[in-house]
């Protein structure tokens, strides 16, 4: 890991706890760099040049690096642990045996779809730089119908509270494309997600089947973007899930399930970056 860290976050990679369970320790004066005692939380460090030591023994991130990939259910917080007692997505991966996991980006509490974990920091932070555009695609039951010069709006990019949105792919989804996309997101939970109505607001069609369902591929990484898009076009989300990020596609993984990411689609990961910056996994 070349790329200088929070100490709180090093340190729970290491297996020492929750991030907010290492502010303890460091508050409590118990971890020293390089000799001399963090009392900063602020701090950050390099892992395998700086020298970190929890009550005087050298700690350090595991040599072994896992990436898994979760199907994860709705009613979850991206997060490994929650203040508020919400469900994290923490108790559906191995942390017991990879402690270091961590989660590759964020998915709302409501949506589903694959959310990668790594151990290996370089990694997931490269996934997320903005320089190496990773694509994600999502599907996305909206709404109304949204017609075509709003869909072309979407694919042009559009202006949002945080800027222009780049360019991105967006399709309806209709007869046989839909059953597929929502066999795969569920169909009974996304009818139940109908039911229960929208987050954004009122929900205006009438039936499941008025309500359109539509394919985003974007290359950014803001908080709710899809969500955001789809509601500035006047067609907020009922129901969203992710398919795929990057190279890898969730394909049959159960809800609720992981697996780890076969050698194949680790080569296509670090191949999707590795030709910006030099990154070599």
């Amino acid at each position: 890991m070349d790329d200088a860290i929070r100490l709180n976050r090093f340190l729970a990679r290491c297996g020492l706890g929750s991030r907010r369970g290492c502010e303890d320790l460091i508050r409590a004066g118990r971890v020293s760099v390089n000799g001399v005692v963090a009392s900063d939380l602020s701090v950050k460090v390099f892992a395998g040049k700086d020298i970190v030591m929890v009550d005087g023994e050298l700690v350090s991130l595991p040599d072994e690096t896992i990436t898994i990939m979760l199907h994860k259910p709705s009613g979850y917080v991206t997060t490994m642990s929650d203040p508020q007692g919400r469900p994290c997505v923490a108790s559906l991966v191995p942390i017991d045996a990879h402690p270091s996991l961590f989660p590759v980006g964020r998915l709302d509490f409501d949506t589903t779809g694959l959310l990668l974990f790594t151990t290996d920091g370089k990694l997931g932070h490269a996934l997320l730089h903005p320089r190496h555009h990773v694509r994600k695609s999502y599907y996305a039951l909206v709404d109304g119908m949204p017609s075509l010069k709003e869909l072309a709006s979407l694919r042009e990019g559009i202006q949002l509270d945080d800027g222009m949105t780049q360019p991105c792919e967006v399709e309806l989804l209709e007869g046989t494309a839909r059953e597929e996309a929502l066999a795969l997101m569920g169909a009974a939970e996304v009818e139940r997600a109908f039911d229960e109505g929208c987050a954004d607001g009122r929900i205006s069609s009438k039936s499941f089947k008025d309500a359109a369902l539509v394919f985003v591929a974007i290359r950014e990484g803001r908080k709710r973007q899809v969500k955001r898009m789809l509601s500035a076009i006047g067609h907020p989300v009922i129901s969203l899930h992710r398919p795929s990020f990057g190279p890898l596609l969730l394909g049959d993984l159960p809800r609720g399930f992981w697996r780890s990411i076969t050698n194949e689609e680790s080569a296509l990961l670090y191949e999707t970056i590795a030709h910006e910056d030099g990154f070599r996994g």
